[in-house]
């Protein structure tokens, strides 16, 4: 027995076309410079802006991989051919391109090591104006994708951001229906108990927290305007049964259920990531060459600049091979998240079923895919399973089979058959005796 929340299967992140228009903005800053420095090269006869505009179209050409592949994933999100949407096209993007990076490290590896054996004189004021520029273009880029450092989804470091414990919970009551939410929009959270147009008598009612290991907690509320909010910060987690006690002693119970986001590297985009690493190991290596330059210029130091370029090859390796990890992970489905495969596993077997099977893999940035194999005693179907991990929202798609399981009776093999069995047992086992038998009185009566 299978079942699926979801029919959809667009798994793009949360900021994705948001992330396709900056990396072309980059793409286009990239491009100007490009024809800026080596038209200004060819002009002024600057061997060394035609050199670095060289360089800058091969760093437009790498985001260019990364804004085609937000462009493709956008386009056939909806292409019934990719059984798993083009989520993952970032991730394929970002592997290429931390490839591409490490080839990158290789190389100025080798010409920075071809220079210390065999030093080659460097025209330092022509060369740190030429550097200096580059790493502008690199510090612009990086404000340009990154926006305000916070707009792409990097998952949540504390522990309530991102949880939708503001969703109201209606309570019809004597006095009419009232809304319950915990409310934490930039604040700490508290309860907020909103009436129909109706004043509350704040000293008639509280709120009686009643946790899963039988911890309770009370609070008393005070009214704010049109609304009575709880004294004391509700603590996290936010998974509850909220007892709410009226006047005239009425009681509601209200069901909280704390809500799992994906986090880290779950909801990370490699495809934004890796466009960033390109920009940043290029600002790195520009930093890295004009404080190699500048020694080598006021101390003769002709040394430094090959130095600069190795350590630099040394940090671009470091980040490509990191992207490569990563990357390679997703795209061999790996579980990406043991912690929530572990919680999931738990919400399971809370009840006394059994989770036999479990396959968690990344199907984009933010969203996962899994497959449960159930075995149950009880009369429950693959929506009841759905339920309890609908508080697991990075869960995007996931497939439930539930086994049923029950007492085994051993069938008692009927009198009859055991009798044929031992008779058809001694028939088998006499036949050789008995033919070796008559085979000895042929022998004798031919004598």
């Amino acid at each position: 027995m299978a079942d699926r929340i979801s029919h959809s299967h667009v798994f793009l992140g949360e900021g994705h076309e948001r992330n396709e228009r900056r990396t072309w903005m980059v793409i286009a800053l990239c491009s100007f410079m490009m024809v800026a420095e080596i038209a200004g090269g060819l002009l002024f006869g600057s061997i060394g802006l035609v050199a670095d505009g060289l360089h800058m179209s091969t760093h437009a050409s790498a985001l260019l991989l990364a804004a085609l592949a937000y462009s493709y994933a956008r386009r056939h999100a909806d292409d019934a051919r990719f059984s798993f949407g083009t989520g993952k096209l970032g991730d394929l993007a970002g592997f290429t391109s931390a490839i591409v990076l490490a080839m990158i490290a290789v190389l100025i590896g080798c010409e920075a090591l071809t220079r210390l054996v065999w030093p080659v004189p460097v025209d330092f004021a022509e060369a740190i104006p030429i550097a200096a520029l580059g790493l502008a273009v690199n510090v612009a880029s990086v404000l340009l994708l990154s926006g305000s450092g916070h707009d792409h989804h990097h998952g949540h470091g504390h522990p309530h951001a991102g949880h939708d414990q503001d969703e109201a919970r209606d309570l019809p009551t004597k006095f009419g229906p009232l809304t319950l939410e915990i409310f934490e929009d930039g604040v700490p959270p508290r309860f907020r108990l909103c009436g129909a147009g109706k004043d509350l008598p704040a000293t008639k009612i509280s709120i009686e927290t009643i946790r899963s290991d039988g911890a309770r907690q009370i609070f008393a509320l005070t009214a704010r305007g049109d609304y009575l909010e709880s004294v004391d910060e509700v603590p996290e987690p936010h998974a509850f049964t909220a007892r709410v006690s009226l006047p005239d002693g009425e009681v509601r119970d209200v069901e909280f259920v704390e809500h799992e986001h994906a986090h880290g590297a779950t909801a990370r985009d490699n495809n934004m990531r890796s466009a960033i690493v390109h920009v940043l190991a290029d600002a790195t290596v520009s930093l890295l060459i004009i404080g190699g330059l500048s020694l080598g210029w006021y101390f003769h130091w002709t040394f430094m600049d090959p130095v600069a370029g190795l350590v630099g090859a040394v940090v671009i390796a470091t980040w490509s091979f990191s992207l490569v990890r990563d990357t390679g992970a997703i795209l061999l489905d790996m579980t990406p998240d043991r912690a929530m495969a572990e919680r999931v596993r738990e919400t399971i077997e809370a009840d006394g079923d059994r989770l036999t099977d479990l396959h968690l893999w990344r199907l984009g940035p933010g969203h996962l895919g899994a497959i449960l194999s159930v075995a149950t005693r009880r009369q429950r179907g693959a929506g009841y399973y759905q339920s309890l991990l609908g508080r697991f929202r990075a869960l995007s798609h996931v497939t439930v089979q539930v086994q049923r399981q029950g007492r085994c009776r051993a069938t008692p093999v009927p009198r009859r058959y055991n009798a044929d069995l031992r008779k058809a047992t001694f028939r088998v086992s006499a036949r050789p005796a008995q033919t070796r038998v008559n085979e000895r009185r042929s022998r004798w009566h031919g004598r």
